[in-house]
């Protein structure tokens, strides 16, 4: 069993925003493989589905970005996974638009999402794939990640999730984590 997390922030206000990445991410991954995220349970949107003979859970955190490791830890334990079997998506802001990132572990580099998440799983050992959303030039932080890409950045932002979901579905078919780190970094 593989669990996928997306991060984000729940509200409409916050659909399409740059920190919602995560959330974009994987509901283009449930889209292509047939998953409904519409069960609610431990603070968090859920849906599963067998994808090659692996049960497949995607999780979309309802807690706010801050919090996500109050829904996650519980699902980890509900579900009795090990750290192995987590992945999550999310924006970055060192990566330019359009590029990807596969990290198997490391610190929150100041993402209070990876923050609330190494937090409450106790670890940062856990697999990552970061989303490049660039850093903003003329506005502060919380408005550019809580904006929308513009329409030169959109393209790239949209290659880019078509790679990172290349990339989960590697990951649930037991492709090797360091030969993604190879292929897709």
């Amino acid at each position: 069993m593989k669990m996928i997390v997306g991060l984000g922030n729940i509200g409409p206000q916050y659909d399409g925003t740059r920190h919602n990445t995560g959330f974009s991410v994987v509901d283009d991954f449930a889209e292509s493989n047939n998953i409904s995220l519409s069960t609610i349970k431990m603070n968090a949107k859920i849906g599963s589905e067998i994808i090659d003979g692996e049960k497949v859970i995607l999780v979309e955190p309802t807690t706010f970005m801050n919090e996500s490791g109050r829904a996650v830890r519980p699902l980890m334990d509900f579900y009795k996974l090990d750290i192995e079997d987590l992945i999550v998506v999310y924006d970055d802001m060192d990566l330019p638009v359009g590029k990807i990132r596969l990290r198997s572990h490391g610190s929150a580099g100041g993402h209070n999402g990876i923050k609330s998440l190494i937090a409450h799983l106790q670890t940062d050992k856990f697999y990552r794939i970061k989303v490049g959303t660039d850093h903003p030039k003329r506005q502060s932080v919380v408005d550019y990640v809580l904006g929308k890409f513009t329409d030169e950045q959109k393209p790239h932002f949209d290659e880019a999730k078509i790679q990172a979901n290349k990339a989960l579905l590697d990951w649930v078919n037991e492709v090797d984590f360091n030969k993604l780190e190879n292929t897709y970094n």
